[in-house]
């Protein structure tokens, strides 16, 4: 099994940035992707951004130009670099990775999510 943990959020105004974080330790052969989803109130949880081992990224149309996913895969950490922010960004952004794990392949694996609030 993997763990994640993200972290970085916080509350910030329209505008403003925010650099979040997800690294993921336990028994781990490869990362194949590394991706962030977020879920607002009320909402199912979305797409935000994903990234391959390779580097191939994939965006959320809301987030494109906004956003860099990026990730150290010697660290098994992942992060998001969020500019430009929106009050319609505000929602909980959780960490999601797919790979090898404690020997099994398994692409179900969450953090506990980090708030993140934009004022207007």
């Amino acid at each position: 099994q993997v763990q994640l943990v993200e972290s970085g959020g916080g509350l910030v105004q329209a505008g403003e940035s925010l650099r979040l974080s997800c690294a993921a330790s336990g028994i781990i052969s490869s990362i194949n992707v590394m991706g962030w989803y977020r879920q607002a109130p009320g909402k199912q949880r979305e797409l935000v951004a994903t990234i391959t081992s390779g580097g191939s990224r994939n965006y959320a149309d809301s987030v494109k130009g906004r956003f860099t996913i990026s990730r150290d895969n010697a660290k098994n950490t992942a992060y998001l670099q969020m500019n430009s922010l929106k009050p319609e960004d505000t929602a909980v952004y959780y960490c999601n990775a797919e790979g090898w794990f404690n020997y099994r392949y398994s692409s179900t694996n969450w953090g506990q999510g980090t708030q993140v609030t934009v004022s207007s």
